[in-house]
């Protein structure tokens, strides 16, 4: 999966599933895409979070992009999370994890990124491996399903998990002939109480861990289907 930030809890149901997770960080970044922002709930509407960027492009790797170095932007972005959450019954213990991440130092995307979805993964108990795409494979050369059947080949992968978006993308067939069995992972919608708020599904994984404990995370984990 490519690199983003916050991610919904479909991403996470799919880490959770899988013994190595490959973030792709040296594919083209994508614009208007999810890379670099994702949706809250402020005021019982969603509302769509961006981290500013210095020279995006579509022709570039999302480990070439940088982040804005302006002062303010996480401040203000933090604000707006701690207005919105204060009195959500997990805020105490989510709210820490959250602004330690969004004030990594760390300017490149790819690693900010990376560190975020480390130090998420670690608060909701999540033990799979995640390895960068860029740091090992040394196949930038292949693409679509050519690339994953290689990190495949190279991790002497039995089973490829993905999300459904990568139905139309594979073969089922070309997979088997490599001895990797293709498995997708449906996310299956749940409700949980925002507030007083009509539920908004599918936002970014820090409505998540403000509303509910740890143990009911573990099981919005299992809330999914596996298709083959």
């Amino acid at each position: 999966m490519q690199p983003y930030l916050f991610p919904y809890v479909g991403y996470f149901q799919l880490m959770a599933s899988v013994d190595k997770f490959i973030l792709f960080d040296d594919v083209n970044f994508i614009n208007r895409g999810w890379i670099n922002r994702n949706r809250i709930l402020v005021g019982g509407k969603d509302y769509l979070f961006t981290v500013p960027l210095q020279g995006t492009s579509q022709n570039k790797l999302i480990n070439d992009i940088q982040i804005s170095d302006e002062s303010n932007w996480k401040a203000k972005l933090l604000k707006t999370i701690e207005q919105a959450y204060k009195k959500a019954p997990c805020f105490n213990g989510a709210y820490p994890i959250i602004s330690q991440i969004i004030n990594y130092e760390k300017l490149n995307l790819a690693e900010y990124i990376y560190h975020s979805i480390v130090t998420v993964n670690k608060y909701l108990g999540i033990g799979c491996e995640l390895v960068p795409s860029s740091s090992i494979y040394n196949n930038r050369h292949l693409k679509g399903q050519d690339r994953i059947l290689d990190i495949c080949r190279t991790e002497l992968a039995t089973e490829y998990m993905n999300l459904p978006g990568g139905q139309e993308l594979y073969s089922q067939d070309k997979f088997f002939d490599y001895g990797v069995k293709l498995t997708f992972i449906k996310p299956l919608n749940f409700m949980y109480k925002q507030f007083d708020s009509d539920f908004e599904p599918w936002l970014s994984i820090i409505d998540l861990m403000m509303f509910n404990t740890n143990d009911q995370l573990a099981g919005f984990f299992l809330t999914r289907e596996l298709v083959n």
